[in-house]
């Protein structure tokens, strides 16, 4: 199994939870892809940089010879915690009814990520922040 996830290396709080997946990301099935990087549309050309900052993105791969599946916003983070064995509760966040109102809740977050980062780190954008 592999997970690419395109995240935005200016957003504080993004930065923190990729911080928190690399560092339980023990058998290397996690990569990540800043969307803010100037090679990234020639790396990743099918990756929209506006649809990916709105909603986060991941690319996985099931097995190495099966084709990709773009997965969206909380069945990203979902796929992420899973991969690497922590935060089991967000499980919870895919069941059928409670998916529903997670994922408003998710694209609330998403698109206010910058005001929420602000109120909880007093940074609402990262310069030259990095997940290594």
């Amino acid at each position: 199994m592999k997970l690419i996830i395109f995240y935005d290396s200016s957003c504080p709080l993004c930065i923190a939870e990729m911080r928190q997946l690399q560092k339980h990301n023990n058998h290397q099935q996690l990569f990540f892809e800043d969307i803010l990087a100037s090679d990234f549309n020639q790396r990743f050309p099918y990756i929209s940089i506006t649809e990916a900052s709105a909603v986060l993105h991941g690319l996985y791969f099931p097995e190495p010879q099966q084709s990709p599946q773009l997965l969206l916003g909380l069945d990203v983070t979902y796929l992420a915690w899973r991969s690497i064995g922590k935060k089991r509760w967000i499980a919870l966040l895919r069941w059928p009814i409670i998916r529903f109102f997670a994922d408003k809740c998710y694209l609330f977050f998403a698109r206010n990520r910058y005001k929420i980062s602000y109120l909880f780190t007093g940074k609402s954008r990262c310069k030259n922040c990095k997940i290594d």
